[in-house]
């Protein structure tokens, strides 16, 4: 698997995919500015690779993102915002503070590192934004969750008809449930699920394609988009009956 950029920036880099696409973009002898919150974490992955270099700071803090990206050199023409969070809500009992937690770290975040950036974009650049499955399905307890990867596929498909002109191309990814520090934490079960392993090679390929939208596992996204074409009434026993609270 091949790639055309020489230097490479990702967000949420300190575990799960995003630090299997640093280690594998790496491996390739790419320079990877890896970035994430956990300066410790993002040390230690600089010691598996000579081409990674770490980049700490916080998605939701504003001045960070803008001190951090303002001066890259050499200047990254791939760039994948993959730093999120998740959280759930219990028996439908709306929780303001989280849902605000949620939306700060995956939507925020991702338009705060979004203008940071866009200073920098030109000709043949490549912006990957990760979102989800989970915001093209209603899922149980993903009120939070869901509504902001909703809101973060529609950033990125307005964003492929505004950067277009200027030759930048935008790219989001839909995955189903991959196994990471994220997901360890869910107590429920996850069908399909794929490792980061699994997940890096279907967005690395997807990124070499330039696909505009990247699914993965093909067969539990492909069910998930087949569903989103019922009646929202079937949609919901539907996913009821594959996915338990």
């Amino acid at each position: 698997m091949e790639t055309r950029h020489q230097s490479i920036l990702i967000t949420g880099a300190s575990s799960g995919i995003g630090r299997q696409l640093a280690l594998d973009y790496a491996a390739q002898g790419i320079r990877v500015y890896a970035c994430g919150r956990s300066a410790e974490r993002l040390a230690y992955l600089q010691t598996l690779s000579e081409n990674i270099v770490p980049l700490s700071f916080d998605v939701t803090e504003r001045g960070q993102v803008r001190d951090t990206l303002a001066d890259l050199s050499p200047l990254p023409t791939l760039w994948v915002i993959n730093a999120g969070d998740c959280e759930y809500i219990d028996d439908g009992v709306i929780d303001a503070a989280l849902i605000e937690r949620v939306m700060q770290v995956n939507v925020v975040g991702t338009a705060n590192v979004l203008e940071a950036i866009q200073s920098h974009l030109g000709q043949a650049h490549h912006v990957v934004i990760v979102s989800s499955i989970a915001g093209e399905v209603a899922l149980p307890r993903a009120e939070a969750y869901g509504a902001s990867k909703a809101a973060i596929t529609y950033l990125a498909r307005t964003l492929q008809l505004d950067w277009k002109p200027r030759g930048v191309k935008v790219s989001c990814v839909f995955p189903g449930f991959v196994k990471t520090p994220l997901t360890d934490k869910n107590d429920f079960d996850m069908p399909m699920i794929v490792t980061t392993e699994d997940a890096s090679v279907a967005i690395r390929k997807g990124i070499d394609k330039q696909q505009s939208s990247i699914y993965f596992p093909k067969r539990f996204t492909s069910l998930f988009r087949i569903i989103s074409l019922f009646p929202f009434r079937w949609q919901t026993w539907l996913v009821s009956r594959l996915i338990a609270n």
